[in-house]
């Protein structure tokens, strides 16, 4: 076991992300973790995530906690409320927004290994 204090965690820039801040709580580095690696992050309004990850072999859930997160396929839409996830497969592209008034707060869980 490795417990990961909130204080220790160190912000990270995400790439392709404007105006949020991401934290790695969990994975290889912080404590071992070899398949998947959990993060949380704060989209201010308006803030998020430019279309992308089309050649990501990783599967990614997002799990909203606070606030509201708009995810766009290439043919949905999705407005995911506290409590909501959303699953994302390898190779498929999204687009995310927090078109809400206040802060969205997401937990990020993305798998090391992509297909084999």
């Amino acid at each position: 076991m490795k417990k990961i204090s909130y204080t220790d965690v160190e912000p990270y820039a995400a790439p392709g992300h404007f105006d949020m801040k991401a934290y790695r709580i969990q994975g290889k580095e912080e404590s071992g973790i070899q398949t998947f690696w959990m993060g949380q992050s704060f989209f201010e309004p308006g803030g998020g995530a430019d279309w992308a990850y089309e050649d990501n072999p990783f599967e990614k859930v997002y799990y909203v906690l606070k606030g509201e997160m708009t995810v766009k396929s290439k043919d949905e839409t999705f407005v995911l409320k506290p409590g909501d996830s959303i699953f994302i497969a390898p190779f498929e592209g999204r687009e995310i927004k927090n078109t809400g008034d206040d802060v969205c707060e997401m937990l990020v869980i993305i798998t090391y290994k992509g297909l084999e």
